[in-house]
């Protein structure tokens, strides 16, 4: 193969690219990136088995042809290449390394051969919609903070995404939960969505197509079957196997009627519980909130370092109440919401809290309290 790009086109296809490979890896192809030439523009592939990335740049390619070479490296070539250049690969005459000129720049790199690269066969998709980039982007960055990282339950570890009905029309919804709190962010969906089953998309997708969707306007076409998602947009396709597991009735632990109702400015409060949680210990990250007509103090007791508390002008007007939250669990939903105002539904000390951006149905966060 012989092929001659642009370096700002191909650096960007490997940062999209090169992510999916492992550092470390027992089986050598899944190391490498698959580069595949003819008709005027340059393919590449990486895969992990689990996910897999392609995208397609434009190329002047003077000898068609396809082969591996180790996926960072390349990257690596590729981004310390001076801004402008013309990059130029092509395979040595006895088919043994990969050589990469640019202006005064030599690297030869070692090949596997194309034939061992694998291929995340995708098989038939039951449903095929199309949204905006901007719209699923939205639905992961509302959800994706509350995603388990607790391995044991797996099937915790991604977002799961599902049509509903609701009195309003069917919705297409993302949700996801770590057991200590829990994030639901819907839309209206989308044609072609309805009846789709419900799947469990993995963390590492998840983190792979927010940083795909560039372009808030563009669209992006979904392919969903049982055990597989494909998303493609202009010149990416990514597909991906899905989480093999069973997600929770979630609707059970959404509280449907806290009647004690806390209205707060959302930068107001954000801000405050950052600086009472600056003293608290790394374990413990309590933040205990009483509320009275008016008011609410916030209060962090760390026995190593001492005390911070600060008070809040806020519109309560229940009974008085003491609760506990972990901070942090605080501050990621506190990011999430859009609107200046905050609203928090409590019960009881022990049970769920509802957090809303005001007026907005199209997100909604549950916390459970902590006992401090």
């Amino acid at each position: 193969m012989k092929v001659t790009l642009e370096r700002t086109d191909l650096l960007k296809s490997l940062t999209h690219v090169h992510r999916v490979v492992e550092r470390r890896n027992t089986i050598p192809i899944l190391s490498n990136v698959l580069l595949r030439c003819d008709g005027g523009e340059l393919r590449l592939k990486a895969t992990d088995l689990d996910l897999e990335i392609s995208e397609t740049v434009p190329a002047m390619v003077e000898q068609p042809g396809a082969t591996t070479v180790p996926a960072h490296m390349i990257y690596d070539i590729v981004r310390k290449l001076p801004d402008g250049a013309q990059v130029q690969l092509e395979t040595s005459s006895d088919n043994a390394t990969l050589e990469i000129r640019a202006g005064r720049s030599r690297f030869a790199l070692q090949m596997l051969p194309e034939a061992d690269f694998p291929d995340l066969t995708a098989g038939e998709f039951s449903h095929v919609f199309t949204l905006p980039a901007g719209a699923l982007k939205r639905l992961i960055d509302s959800t994706q903070f509350a995603i388990s990282t607790e391995e044991t339950r797996y099937y915790l570890n991604g977002i799961y995404f599902h049509t509903v009905e609701t009195p309003g029309g069917e919705r297409f919804r993302a949700v996801a939960t770590d057991g200590h709190r829990l994030a639901q962010a819907e839309m209206p969906a989308p044609s072609g969505s309805s009846g789709m089953p419900g799947v469990i998309v993995p963390r590492k997708t998840v983190g792979e197509i927010q940083k795909l969707l560039e372009d808030p306007e563009a669209e992006v076409k979904v392919e969903i079957s049982e055990a597989k998602v494909r998303l493609t947009t202009a010149s990416v396709v990514l597909t991906s196997k899905l989480i093999d597991g069973t997600f929770p009735d979630y609707g059970r632990v959404i509280p449907q009627n806290n009647d004690k109702l806390l209205q707060v400015d959302r930068e107001e409060f954000k801000e405050a519980v950052d600086r009472v949680s600056t003293i608290s210990s790394e374990r413990g990250r309590a933040v205990k909130m009483a509320l009275s007509e008016g008011r609410m103090v916030l209060t962090v007791i760390n026995p190593d370092s001492g005390t911070a508390t600060e008070e809040l002008a806020v519109d309560y007007e229940a009974d008085p109440l003491e609760i506990g939250f972990n901070s942090r669990y605080l501050l990621d939903i506190a990011a999430q919401l859009d609107k200046d105002t905050a609203h928090f539904r409590f019960a009881d000390p022990g049970a769920p809290t509802l957090i809303q951006d005001d007026g907005s149905e199209d997100a909604l966060y549950v916390l459970m309290p902590m006992r401090v």
